[in-house]
């Protein structure tokens, strides 16, 4: 059906004759127009070599906001690139009405619709959304809605092995009705911020930051002049494309289809239609639009994370030949000033891993001596302290106190590494039959106890079922934080349920602890299982799960033995976390066997995705005693500087 670019061509500005456009064939059949003359409007608007684009034929006035970025082509010997403007646009000028529903709509398909309905809200109320906060949502229920997310799709993986258990944990979502921010807006999304990092593309759809879960382009139609148009929303950029430029607050950004990398296909000119029509009009409106950057997983290098990048403008558009020869639509991004800062963090976060003398503020490179197989750096860019308090670095735990196990000792007899779902594995039993892990180390859910395969086991030590014990994974830092002494943050990004680090130090006998309370107050090191810390959800809801999961599993930790570890002489990076009352880092306690013998130990779990250069913080709980009496603030208490909208005033 696609004519030649002569038959489609736009009419010159000296014909006006509005009857051509009866004879035009169907929009959106049309092909990009690039210039077939030299001869350019006696205006001066558009530069020599290009032809404008008229409705009709005929040059009409031109609105405050329709053509507020003419810029010149680049000049030298590289051929000049097409405006976008020059391109005819496949929007029907008459827009089509659905009709309302026929008869055949039945009564019982409107008692369907009631029953999912209230299906959703039954769900949603248990999931705790309400239908205000599915419109417009706050910090809290995006939280909450990738929390469900995320959970929901590591038990997918755990009981299906399931690759893209995103997909279809973000359906059930989508389906019941567990989102938030439906509503379609342009700029600001409520409760997503600059810097947030998604790992996969369901979730910037629950979320209603980008609602394309395959699409680069999100829009919306709104009320034009003479018709309804689309207005880009959001992009989510990619390498692939060559979405680039040595300007961190830059992205040119390339047009979608065009059958660009496809098999068997041939490329061919991008049309100016959906996605592409969106941002040539909000090139016009001077609209924001929201960027995500697709960016490399460290950790994967096949798999993306997704940064959102803040809000852009578009400051300029051309057509371009590609790789293939064909025609491409490009569109120059500008970021709006004033902004947090987010992809600028991952250049600069890249540079130091490559070059760590090029930071500022370095002390030490590694402040673990070897100790562990990734540097924990060490950086100081707020004043002159060179060296925290005087300690020895040392991975784990010293003087490990055994206590007695209720069933046998015996490690697993595995030959090679535990397969999950295998009820021989005398480890899996002693986690009711679950994998604790899925495949990539990623933490499935909270559990009263974790048992991990130990020493005594007979599976190879990289076991799946051995992830507190391989050490860090991640590039972490200890650095100086403005008011809160030294802390930990990752210069990697770090996906929810990832193991951080252990917390090593001294196992203080519990008897001795109790006759020493002066101890306990002085010891900021000194971390107690026996404290009172505030509950929390991080396990997916049964019920979005129909028919795999009725009960809800515990998340009340069940420690066979109080544990009082201090990492004031002997410790590691976990010495370093600071308190929050909203804290994005979470412990679970983990036991494996050795000589016979069981060990508790005290894992760091991430509690959802935190980027990079985000301080790591935990939960430090509430003394028993102090808890019991009701006291304000207490001797062994300390004021609380987390900033949390629900900071508690103290800890300790």
């Amino acid at each position: 059906m696609e004519g030649g670019l002569g038959q489609n061509s736009v009419p010159s500005s000296s014909s006006s004759d509005k009857s051509m456009i009866l004879d035009v064939k169907p929009l959106r059949c049309l092909l990009p127009i690039f210039p077939m003359s030299s001869q350019g409007p006696s205006s001066g608007q558009y530069p020599s070599g290009f032809a404008p684009f008229f409705p009709f034929g005929g040059p009409q006035e031109s609105h405050a906001w329709t053509d507020l970025n003419q810029h010149a082509p680049p000049s030298g010997d590289v051929p000049m690139p097409t405006p976008i403007r020059t391109v005819r646009s496949p929007l029907d000028s008459i827009p089509s009405k659905r009709g309302a529903p026929h008869g055949s709509s039945s009564k019982s398909s409107q008692r369907k619709t009631k029953k999912s309905q209230e299906s959703q809200m039954d769900l949603c109320s248990i999931v705790g959304i309400s239908p205000d906060q599915q419109t417009d949502g706050d910090r809290e229920v995006v939280n909450l809605v990738l929390r469900e997310f995320d959970a929901l799709r590591r038990r997918i993986s755990q009981l299906e092995d399931a690759k893209r258990g995103d997909l279809r944990a973000g359906n059930i979502l989508m389906t019941e009705g567990v989102r938030t921010n439906m509503t379609k807006r342009v700029g600001v999304v409520p409760g997503i911020e600059i810097g947030d990092i998604f790992y996969f593309r369901m979730e910037l759809c629950v979320v209603g930051l980008h609602a394309q879960s395959m699409g680069g382009i999100d829009s919306m139609t709104i009320k034009g002049g003479f018709e309804d148009e689309p207005l880009a929303l959001s992009i989510v950029s990619s390498y692939e494309y060559d979405d680039h430029a040595d300007d961190d607050d830059v992205l040119i950004y390339s047009g979608q289809s065009g059958n660009f990398g496809k098999r068997d296909t041939v490329a061919a000119d991008q049309k100016l239609q959906g996605g592409n029509l969106a941002l040539e009009r909000s090139s016009r409106r001077h609209n924001e639009v929201r960027v995500i950057r697709g960016m490399k997983d460290p950790a994967a290098p096949n798999a993306k994370i997704y940064v959102y990048d803040g809000l852009y403008k578009i400051q300029d558009s051309w057509i371009e030949k590609g790789k293939h020869g064909s025609g491409v639509f490009k569109y120059k991004l500008v970021r709006v000033p004033g902004q947090l800062s987010a992809f600028s963090v991952w250049k600069s976060v890249q540079k130091w891993k490559t070059d760590c003398s090029s930071r500022t503020g370095l002390i030490l490179s590694d402040l673990s001596s070897g100790a562990e197989s990734i540097p924990v750096s060490l950086v100081n860019d707020v004043d002159h302290e060179r060296l925290p308090g005087g300690f020895t670095y040392f991975h784990s735990l010293r003087y490990s106190k055994p206590f007695s196990l209720m069933q046998s000792s015996d490690g697993c007899n595995c030959t090679k590494t535990c397969v999950p779902g295998d009820l021989n594995c005398s480890c899996i039993r002693r986690n009711e039959g679950d994998f604790p892990y899925i495949g990539n180390g990623i933490l499935v859910s909270r559990k009263p106890l974790i048992h991990e395969c130990g020493p005594t086991c007979r599976c190879f030590p990289n076991c799946k079922n051995r992830v507190s014990q391989l050490g860090l994974r991640h590039s972490l830092e200890v650095f100086k934080t403005r008011d809160r002494g030294w802390g930990l943050r990752s210069l990697d990004p770090i996906r929810a349920g990832s193991f951080i680090c252990e917390y090593a130090g001294e196992v203080i006998d519990k008897g001795n602890l109790n006759q020493n309370e002066e101890l306990a107050i002085k010891d900021e090191y000194a971390f107690n299982t026996n404290r009172i810390y505030p509950p929390f959800k991080w396990n997916h809801t049964p019920q979005l799960f129909e028919g795999v999961d009725s009960d809800d599993p515990s998340e009340d930790y069940d420690i066979p033995s109080p544990l009082v570890i201090s990492a004031k002489e002997f410790g590691n990076v976990a010495r370093f976390m600071n308190h929050s009352c909203s804290p994005n880092v979470f412990w679970q306690p983990v036991v494996y066997e050795e000589n016979n013998q069981s060990f508790l130990h005290i894992a760091f779990f991430s509690l959802r995705h935190i980027p990079p250069m985000t301080e790591l913080t935990y939960d430090y709980g509430v003394s028993r005693s102090d808890h019991t009496e009701g006291r304000g603030m207490p001797g062994g208490r300390k004021k609380c500087l987390c900033g949390s909208s629900k900071c508690r005033g103290s800890f300790g």
